[in-house]
């Protein structure tokens, strides 16, 4: 017997006219803190090459143990299409009601994996940056650069912005866009820009080190996003070890983060060098910052819980105002 199975869908635009900031803070929060309490179903995320090898298919499932849904993402991972005019992710969220299994909703997930990660960011800031930090550098010029300085000033008072990216006009043409509404300017250098910054948000899509421990200074707060695999990394292994360096997940870090993974092969750090995850944090069930001198690094992968929090969060709103297109299938 078959029936007819309404679903949801909600485009770029619903996502980002329905998931503010502020509201995905508080739901990727909330998935981190489930995360570390062993709440959640998280496996590790798969990553297929494609035909030509210019991109790879990510497939990433996961479930909340207390909800009534589960979900998982399929987008395609192109680090070249910016140069073409189209986003380096690009795919669909496929979220499940788990009574019966029947699917709820499609949503772009170029959109919400935006927003969740910049918002994953927020959180690490949040409980990790010094109280009075003020000076913000962000070292790239993409989406997730945009999103990062949506993100970041709601968890700090921000006086002052300082983007670095390695096209300068693309920097200076960033700087143009926002010199509206915030201090914003473009540093001549990568080391300029980190220079004298309180967070510092790494979103590039470099495959090598570009960020060197001799560049930090005591009490900054840095977020490594734009590598996401074993085989790319931002930052040295001397950023890693100056650094108290909190994770997502174990279990992702131990697997994906380039960064970690090659300071341990160096020999320069070990597992234990890991203080957290930063649910852990979130709970008080270990320390996060302990002065004003550290520093201290949230190596942002991106899991699966994170953006089921954020999917569930933009369903409730587009079914509470009527957002998106019900198609049968």
């Amino acid at each position: 017997m078959s029936h007819a199975l309404p679903i949801r869908v909600l485009s770029a635009k619903d996502i980002h006219d329905l998931l503010t900031y502020d509201r995905c803070i508080a739901a990727v929060e909330q998935a981190m803190s489930e995360t570390s309490a062993g709440r959640v179903t998280l496996p590790l995320r798969q990553v297929m090459p494609v035909p030509g090898d210019r991109g790879r298919l990510g497939m990433m499932p996961g479930a909340f143990a207390a909800d009534s849904s589960f979900g998982i993402k399929l987008i395609s991972l192109y680090p070249d299409n910016p140069a073409f005019g189209l986003s380096s992710h690009l795919g669909l969220y496929l979220l499940f009601e788990a009574e019966h299994g029947r699917p709820r909703a499609i949503l772009e997930a170029g959109a919400l994996t935006a927003v969740r990660t910049a918002s994953a960011s927020a959180v690490a800031t949040r409980h990790l940056a010094r109280r009075d930090a003020r000076r913000l550098a962000i070292i790239g010029t993409g989406e997730e650069a945009e999103t990062h300085l949506a993100a970041i000033p709601r968890v700090r008072d921000i006086a002052e912005v300082v983007v670095w990216g390695r096209s300068a006009d693309k920097a200076a043409a960033f700087v143009a866009r926002h010199r509206d509404r915030i201090n914003i300017r473009a540093a001549a250098s990568l080391e300029e820009a980190v220079r004298g910054a309180d967070i510092v948000c790494t979103v590039t899509a470099a495959r090598t080190p570009i960020l060197f421990g001799a560049m930090l200074e005591p009490g900054q707060h840095v977020n490594l996003v734009g590598a996401s695999t074993a085989a790319t990394a931002e930052a040295d292994g001397e950023v890693v070890r100056r650094s108290r360096f909190f994770v997502d997940s174990r279990q992702s870090a131990m697997a994906e983060a380039g960064e970690l993974l090659a300071a341990i092969r160096d020999g320069i750090v070990d597992e234990s060098h890991i203080q957290a995850e930063i649910g852990e944090v979130i709970s008080g069930a270990r320390p996060g910052r302990r002065g004003d001198d550290e520093i201290t690094v949230y190596k942002s992968l991106g899991i699966a819980p994170q953006d089921l929090a954020a999917a569930g969060e933009v369903l409730r709103r587009a079914e509470a105002e009527g957002r998106g297109q019900m198609v049968e299938i």
